[in-house]
């Protein structure tokens, strides 16, 4: 093993000419900057440090070149370029640190240099492509301190007397290999977290709006699931119907992401929160000058959701001149921005949402006939909540750690206080329901949502039948308190009739009241 600092450059060209090691100085420098312009262009590592090596080869005669690194989280020499083999595939050729010559270098971390590779008993052959009879040079690639492979080349054997200079020079070129390694490295771990990580939100995102978790097991909800399997597979514009607070955003954000463009964007929209002129530029973007304030171009929401789905909420609010402007992208996949004049094609899916009543707005004029047909494609209607009664704990459960979550306490709710909810009517849907449930627990100093802190947010004590009918008063599923606020209602909250329904005297119904604590009606 020949440590280069000991093999000293002034011993070896001491013959050469003053204009011949001139020349050849000159020439390692204009290769050194040719390596350095090689290395810079991509970090394609591989393809990269085989260009490298052809230069050398051209230029300064360093044939047969080969770089071989060590992989982050690996513990052997990894041969990533190989010259002038061409049916030699690198990355199938490895050495483990001390076997054979390149194994060696990696180990002592220092140069070598042999006048004749053959003289050194530690060459192996493997790869068969050395001259026994040239001489062979092989230094470490470092960065640091660290060693990160190896990078060994033959020169002709006409360069003998040049050995020393040409390790000098080779190790010059591993430094700059060596740099290049590092940022490769350092750039591949990188993108391989930002990876990891989108991957995991993906997951998390679809697992969020996945139909799983979708709550509702009631025969309408069933329904809706069904037709969103159905058409999610699919690029068909849907029309999202239903009464507000009734969940549409969540089919929506289902939709998307189980189709097949849930790699793109998804992009919302809820058309009633602007004017007419706002959601024009906001949709279909503007120019630079288009109007005061236009100081650079914006692309609108539908070049956003290019590749991906567009969500439009409210989409029944829009202005009769305005649908006529949204027909022409539904209909051609085009759009102008607002003071353009070039036609940009887009490919974007939409879905569409509104609470109203469209067919009586087409009837009226106030909907466009042409817009409402394109629209309407594939309708699903969302059920309200009270039409789903039986999903109301399942869904309060939901709400309620989502409230405890923003609270940063710990909360639960009685069986008493579902009850009360099963039996309200719900004009609001889940937002009303939310909105109940996080002023109950405003009202709970411990945690527990109870009866009591569901009537205090103004909710009425109700017991009916499961679609709002009247309910049997000798169903033995009822307990006694539901059963007396069931023949109060029945009674008009006439306390002596609902005895006669109970076979009570007006004595024992008034007790029940009491103790039961039961809030009377006023009539």
């Amino acid at each position: 093993m020949y440590d280069s600092d000991a093999f000293k450059t002034e011993e070896t060209t001491e013959a050469l000419a003053p204009e011949m090691l001139q020349a050849i100085l000159v020439g390692e420098l204009e290769t050194l900057f040719q390596v350095s312009q090689v290395l810079s262009e991509s970090l394609n590592l591989q393809g990269t440090l085989s260009r490298v090596l052809e230069v050398l080869d051209q230029r300064v005669g360093l044939e047969r070149g080969l770089v071989a690194l060590v992989p982050p989280e690996k513990d052997e020499l990894v041969v990533y370029a190989l010259r002038g083999v061409p049916e030699l595939t690198a990355g199938d050729i490895r050495y483990q640190s001390g076997e054979g010559i390149i194994g060696e270098v990696l180990k002592q971390g220092k140069s070598l240099i042999l006048h004749r590779i053959t003289d050194d008993s530690r060459f192996l052959g493997r790869l068969g492509i050395y001259d026994p009879q040239r001489p062979f040079v092989g230094v470490p690639i470092r960065s640091g301190d660290e060693v990160l492979g190896v990078f060994a080349a033959q020169p002709s054997s006409s360069q003998k007397e040049l050995l020393g200079e040409r390790a000098r020079f080779l190790e010059m070129v591993a430094n700059l290999i060596g740099q290049t390694v590092r940022l490769a490295w350092e750039v591949e771990s990188e993108r391989r977290a930002l990876k990891d990580e989108r991957d995991e939100l993906k997951r998390t995102v679809r697992g969020q709006f996945g139909f799983d978790n979708i709550i509702g097991h009631s025969f309408p909800m069933r329904q809706v699931f069904e037709q969103v399997r159905q058409v999610a597979k699919w690029n068909t514009t849907v029309l999202i119907r239903g009464e507000t607070g009734t969940g549409k955003e969540l089919i929506a954000n289902a939709i998307h992401y189980n189709s097949p463009r849930a790699r793109g964007p998804f992009v919302k929209l809820n058309c009633a929160a602007l004017p007419e002129n706002l959601l024009e530029s906001e949709l279909f973007g503007h120019e630079k000058g288009a109007f005061t304030g236009a100081i650079s171009l914006r692309q609108g929401r539908f070049e956003q959701a290019d590749k991906g789905t567009l969500f439009l909420d409210e989409i029944g609010e829009v202005s009769p001149g305005f649908q006529a402007k949204l027909l022409r992208v539904l209909q051609e996949g085009e759009l102008e921005r607002v003071g353009g004049n070039r036609s940009i094609k887009v490919n974007v899916r939409v879905v569409a949402a509104t609470h109203r009543d469209l067919e009586a707005d087409v009837e009226d004029g106030a909907f466009r006939e042409d817009l409402y047909y394109r629209l309407n494609v594939m309708p699903i209607f969302m059920p309200t909540l009270r039409e789903r009664l039986e999903d109301v704990p399942e869904i309060a459960h939901f709400l309620l750690q989502k409230i405890a979550t923003a609270q940063e306490r710990e909360l639960s709710i009685s069986d008493a206080a579902l009850r009360v909810l099963m039996h309200h009517s719900w004009p609001g849907n889940v937002r009303e329901l939310e909105n109940c449930l996080e002023r109950a627990a405003v009202m709970s100093s411990d945690g527990m949502i109870d009866r009591d802190q569901v009537l205090l947010t103004g909710i009425e004590e109700r017991v009916t039948g499961s679609h709002g009918g009247q309910i049997d008063l000798a169903d033995e599923n009822l307990d006694e308190r539901e059963r007396v606020i069931a023949a109060l209602e029945q009674a008009g909250w006439v306390q002596a009739k609902a005895a006669r329904l109970l076979n009570m005297t007006p004595r024992q119904i008034a007790y029940r009241i009491q103790t039961l604590n039961i809030r009377v009606k006023q009539i």
